[in-house]
């Protein structure tokens, strides 16, 4: 029961952060950033050690296990893209997120028949990490983009409310946009890279759709950010375009996972 119990306590302690987070963009009076960030840190650090814990170090990459992984380590970025740019918002989006895939997690794993970690060797845990990294990098550039669409339609029909005043500048915002999106794509290219050189039957281990799909996020991305350098494209175009690519690379990686493990009832 200790598991359960666990994942009550980071659920509560994400959803209490993301409040505390919240409470500026509601009009709620002064933000409550350094408490509201310590709850949100607490809640990863246990949601981790439950991850790392289950299986005593190995990760499980199923479905819901994947998701819960995920959904962690855009929370422990959140944290650090806090300590320096200082974006709550990004907080009440992602911490609400984290404690519904850790509470499907823990439901999984009640009700459901349990999984196990697949044995790899060293050179497919890299590729894995990396991979994860990326993801995670990107998902939040999507969350950010999303924040960003959401401020400029404000300011362009000069609706200013408090939660508006509360944001970031926009340029601020544009600007760690941009920074994210390109330590992803870097990040994603050496995915492509390690999986080009370490996964020997992309057919076999119904690699193929994964690929595919990774390889036209890629090229999504990397147009973004040569429009980006070449002609200053901003606003809009790259709100769409991020959104784009990351819609790809969720059917990259979640997508054909869910077909296959839910539906198919295979190994992803």
């Amino acid at each position: 029961m200790a598991i359960p119990l666990l994942s009550v306590l980071a659920v509560v302690l994400y959803l209490a952060a993301a409040g505390g987070l919240a409470r500026p963009l509601l009009g709620g009076g002064q933000p409550l950033n350094k408490s509201a960030l310590g709850l949100g840190g607490a809640a990863v650090l246990i949601h981790a050690g439950i991850l790392l814990g289950v299986h005593r170090g190995a990760l499980d990459l199923h479905f819901f296990a994947a998701l819960s992984l995920v959904a962690c380590v855009v929370s422990a970025l959140t944290l650090m893209v806090n300590l320096t740019r200082p974006v709550a918002a990004l907080g009440v989006i992602v911490f609400p997120l984290s404690a519904l895939m850790l509470g499907a997690m823990a439901a999984e794993r009640i009700w459901m028949p349990p999984t196990f970690p697949l044995a790899m060797d060293w050179q497919i845990k890299l590729h894995v990490v990396v991979a994860l990294l990326a993801y995670s990098v990107l998902s939040l550039a999507s969350i950010l983009a999303l924040l960003l669409a959401v401020q400029e339609r404000a300011l362009r029909h000069r609706h200013f409310g408090p939660w508006l005043r509360a944001l970031p500048p926009l340029t601020l915002t544009e600007s760690l946009l941009f920074r994210l999106i390109g330590a992803g794509f870097v990040l994603l290219t050496f995915t492509l890279l390690t999986g080009a050189l370490f996964v020997g039957d992309l057919f076999g281990q119904h690699l193929i759709h994964k690929t595919v799909l990774s390889i036209i996020a890629w090229l999504v991305f990397g147009a973004l950010l040569f429009g980006r350098w070449r002609y200053g494209w901003r606003g809009r175009r790259a709100v769409n375009l991020t959104l784009v690519g990351m819609g790809v690379l969720l059917l990259a990686f979640f997508g054909t996972k869910a077909v296959l493990e839910l539906i198919l009832h295979r190994t992803a």
